[in-house]
Formats: C-alpha cells, sequence, structure tokens
C-alpha cells in the first residue's frame, strides 16, 4: 500500500492505466481529427485565422503530439517524455486560444484544455503504472543486485 493513498499498488495501476486510455483517446481523436476531418493544411489555417505563431509548423506538430503522443500515453511508452509534450501542446492551446473568462468549451473556454493538461502531466509526474510499456522496457535489470530497505520490501509485499 501507498502511504498516501491507501490503495493497493494493484489498485493504483489499474486506475493509472483506465486514466492513460481515456486520455489518451482523447488526444488521438484530437490529433486524427486534426489530420483526416481538417487535414493539416486546414488545421493550418485554422491555427493562423486563431492567431496562432508559425500556424505551418505549429498544425502538423500539434497533430503529430496528440495523435502519435496519446498512442504512446495508452501505451505507457516514454511517459515522462509524452506527458509533458502533451500538456504543452494543450498548454499553448490555453494559452493562444482558449483563455478566456468562461471555463466553458463550448464557448471556447478553457476546461477542456486545462483538464487534459493537468492530467497529462499528472501522469507524467506519478508513472505509468506497473501495466505498460515503459515497465517492461526499463524495470528490468537496473533494480537488480540492490539491497532493499525494509519499508520498501514492505510495500512490495503489500502489491
Amino acid at each position: 500500500m501507498y502511504a498516501t493513498t491507501g490503495l493497493p499498488t494493484s489498485a493504483r495501476d489499474i486506475i493509472t492505466l483506465i486514466a492513460r486510455i481515456g486520455l489518451g483517446a482523447i488526444f488521438i481523436a484530437h490529433g486524427w481529427q486534426k489530420f483526416n476531418e481538417w487535414t493539416i493544411a486546414g488545421t493550418s489555417d485554422s491555427f493562423a485565422q486563431m492567431g496562432v505563431p508559425m500556424a505551418d509548423i505549429a498544425a502538423p506538430v500539434a497533430t503529430f503530439v496528440e495523435l502519435i503522443g496519446g498512442a504512446l500515453l495508452i501505451l505507457g511508452a516514454l511517459t515522462p517524455l509524452v506527458g509533458f509534450l502533451l500538456a504543452a501542446n494543450v498548454i499553448g492551446a490555453l494559452i493562444i486560444v482558449h483563455l478566456t473568462p468562461t471555463p466553458f468549451v463550448d464557448q471556447g473556454g478553457w476546461e477542456l484544455v486545462a483538464s487534459l493538461a493537468a492530467g497529462a502531466l499528472l501522469i507524467a509526474a506519478s508513472g505509468p503504472g506497473r501495466l505498460s510499456v515503459d515497465r517492461l522496457l526499463f524495470s528490468g535489470k537496473a533494480g537488480k543486485g540492490r539491497k532493499r530497505s525494509s519499508a520498501s520490501r514492505a510495500v512490495a509485499a503489500d502489491a
């Protein structure tokens, strides 16, 4: 168990997986909309009308950060980097486009991009959990051979 939450590690892993899938699916949907429905050229034109600097560069970057980053987030791959990039992407959208007095997204407000940024940053900071590609890639040999404290053995026993 984690002392800060009272939840067993396995529950935290499942909850983190659900959060990654939910956030990743939203990012993929928005990236796919930019790529397939609006096209990169259309997204670039829309970005230019909204005042996005360097819209010709920002449109494909935002599109592929959302598409590829959303997929990597679901997989739990390169999580700290991907979470930061996704958060930076939507924080840019918040500052440039959605920073309005109303929070509601249907009125051009900031609630959706702020919640996406918060979720991406939280996963970047807390990690993807054990049900992730990162766990498979980065937990192998690095931890072997190290002595564990009695506290870390107790936490591992609760997992």
